[in-house]
Formats: C-alpha cells, structure tokens, sequence
C-alpha cells in the first residue's frame, strides 16, 4: 500500500525543504502539507506551550488522519513536546522533527550545543537532549546558545542579518562543543557557510527526520515512544 505522508508546518516557508527531501528520500510516497502558523504564534507569546496549542494541534493531526495520513511529521520544535499527548491518541506513526537529531547528537559526543534564535524553541531542545541522555544512560554537558536579533531580524525581511547573527555565534558555540544541533530547520541554510572552516559537526533536523521516517515506515514499525 503507497504511505501517504502529511508534514504538519508552523510556517509556510518549510514545504518547499520537506516537498524536496521527500521527492528524494520517499519517492514512493504521496505527500501532503498542513500549515498553521498560529501555533506557533501563540506559544511564542504565551512563552510556552501551553494546553489549548497541544490540544489544537493533535487536532491537526487527527485532521491528517482523516485525511489519510498514515503517517505524520510534527516539523516544528517548539511544539514538538505535545507529540507524545498525540501518540497516545492516535493509533498511527507520527514523528517529531528533533528526535532523530538527538539522538544522533547524544551518541556523537558528551558536550552537546544546542542553538536557536528563540527561547520558545530552544527550551524544548533542551529538554529533548536530557531526556534522550537520561534513556540512554549517558552523561552530557550541554551548551545552549541563545542568537538574539536573529529571530527579530527574519520578522522585518532582514535574512542576511538573520544569517551573519547565526554564522556567527554557530562559530563560538562549535568551539565550546562536541557536536551542535540546530533547533530550528530554518537555520540550516547557514550551515554551508561554516564547513570550510572546520570544526565540531553542526546537525541539522530536516533531513535525518525524513531518514528516520522512511527507515521507520519501510521496517513497518510505529514511530519510537518517547
């Protein structure tokens, strides 16, 4: 039976990466997009995510499912803790965009970087990446880097002072870490800009999420509990 794939967004400006990565990586599938970007609106104001987002959003995926979806990839980090609330609703795989990351990340190295250019999505990292040392019983020291104006810069149209700010602490926190994830996909981009300068590897979710989807699916297995 062909998958039929739906990758949840908080921004439009994602579907063209996960349209791409999933031509590649699930050619066999069918895809479709889900976007709502007042989740993520509302969990930057309340700082938080609070109940009402989680509730809203296993209500997209139950949409997905009605729509389908045999499978689902929540593709955005600061409302990826609401996931386990929808794996025990929902009796098909659903995936969260970080996951695969950090567990790459965990098994690379003992200090851990974490970047992001929000708050309301580094908290969640950072809380992955404990989580997923304590399962695996490992002992890890992580460094957070908060880029401030990055964020701001990308609201005013400004995505060469959003990259300069994130290329530029990506270079400091590399040099405090083992390994560096990024919270955020759309800081990726920037990534490519760094390589030639060496240095500790710097991960990205986009790609190993849908690596990890497609393993997972092809296994006929449920996305991991967490």
């Amino acid at each position: 039976m062909t998958q039929k794939i739906a990758f949840l967004h908080t921004s439009h400006v994602l579907i063209p990466m996960f349209a791409a990565l999933a031509k590649d990586l699930l050619p066999e599938s069918e895809v479709f997009h889900m976007t709502d970007e007042s989740l993520i609106r509302d969990t930057i104001a309340a700082e938080r995510l609070t109940p009402a987002t989680t509730r809203r959003l296993a209500a997209m995926i139950g949409s997905a499912w009605e729509g389908s979806a045999t499978a689902v990839m929540v593709t955005c980090s600061s409302i990826g803790p609401a996931v386990k609330v929808a794996r025990a609703l929902y009796d098909f795989p659903i995936f969260r965009i970080d996951e695969a990351m950090v567990d790459k990340a965990v098994s690379m190295g003992r200090r851990i970087g974490v970047a992001a250019t929000l708050r309301t999505m580094l908290e969640p990292t950072l809380a992955l990446v404990k989580e997923t040392a304590a399962r695996v019983g490992k002992d890890v020291e992580i460094v957070p880097a908060l880029f401030e104006g990055a964020f701001e810069a990308v609201l005013a149209g400004d995505t060469k002072r959003h990259d300069a700010i994130v290329a530029e602490g990506l270079i400091s926190v590399r040099e405090r870490s083992d390994v560096v994830l990024l919270a955020q996909a759309s800081m990726s981009r920037v990534v490519a800009q760094l390589h030639s300068n060496g240095g500790s590897p710097i991960l990205s979710s986009p790609e190993l999420a849908v690596r990890r989807m497609r393993d997972v699916l092809a296994a006929g297995q449920a996305a991991p509990d967490r």
